[in-house]
């Protein structure tokens, strides 16, 4: 399976950031033989202040992002993960991957469960709880044969989240992330190698790259999107920049290291 992860530095005007990933799907996906395009946490719409994150809000299946990227699956015949979009229920907000076939039918809808309530080290303090809503279902899809489990970011923290992927037989851990700078250099690498050897399941990890704007000023996205094997290693990572990059998921190499390490099988604390 060909996987193309979008590389965005997402702000906070959600026509432009359509646009943009319009013009990559034009540009680096079209004729290259992908089958699934993953892209990052908001990608539609990021940054800001906490009414025009609300302001942005999509009700689904209804919302200018939705039918954006529902419609670009169509026209190119791709699977396309959205990352993440601010989705309004009511009103309740919520950090919403959905996912779609290559015929435009939803897969998938994942309501973030763990929110970024922390301060980093440098002493910056976010509160993604103060705009959004916790989820509270664990989501996995099926997609060409295979089982999909969906995260967002700050999940990836919380091996217990992925634990339940691997009982339920998940194939591809898919993280979409804006993860932050200070915390980024340190730990993203580290935790998304964990996932993945731990669950002994493919990881495809698109994050956000560059800056936005938030109430206390700029705030910097890691990026280093990648997509990791079932052995822990690195076997696509992108550049510095936004942009495309492509990964080939081999589902036969999944099975041979749960063939020779059966640690899956192994588990005896529940």
């Amino acid at each position: 399976m060909r996987v193309a992860l979008l590389q965005l530095n997402s702000r906070d005007d959600k026509s432009a950031n359509i646009a943009t990933i319009t013009r990559l799907f034009e540009e680096k996906i079209a004729g290259r033989d992908v089958d699934l395009v993953a892209a990052p946490e908001y990608s539609t719409f990021l940054g800001g202040l906490k009414q025009e994150q609300w302001a942005a809000a999509e009700t689904f299946p209804d919302g200018e992002g939705y039918r954006a990227l529902q419609g670009l699956a169509k026209t190119y015949g791709v699977a396309v993960h959205t990352g993440s979009m601010i989705e309004r229920d009511g009103n309740k907000h919520y950090n919403t991957s959905v996912v779609f076939g290559p015929d435009g039918t939803e897969l998938a809808r994942y309501r973030k469960i763990h929110l970024f309530d922390v301060e980093t080290p440098g002493g910056h303090v976010f509160r993604e709880s103060d705009v959004i809503d916790r989820g509270g279902e664990v989501v996995d899809f099926t997609y060409d044969g295979h089982k999909f489990g969906c995260s967002i970011c700050y999940d990836m923290r919380f091996s217990e989240l992925y634990l339940q992927h691997m009982r339920k037989g998940c194939d591809v851990i898919m993280v979409p992330a804006a993860f932050n700078m200070e915390t980024g250099k340190d730990h993203w690498e580290a935790l998304l190698r964990a996932r993945a050897i731990e669950t002994q399941s493919w990881v495809i990890a698109a994050g956000q790259i560059g800056f936005h704007r938030e109430a206390a000023g700029e705030r910097a996205c890691y990026g280093n999107s990648m997509v990791i094997d079932p052995w822990g290693n690195i076997v696509a990572r992108a550049s510095a920049r936004p942009g495309v990059t492509l990964a080939d998921v081999d589902f036969d190499y999944a099975r041979h290291v749960r063939t020779i390490l059966p640690s899956n099988n192994h588990h005896v604390l529940a």
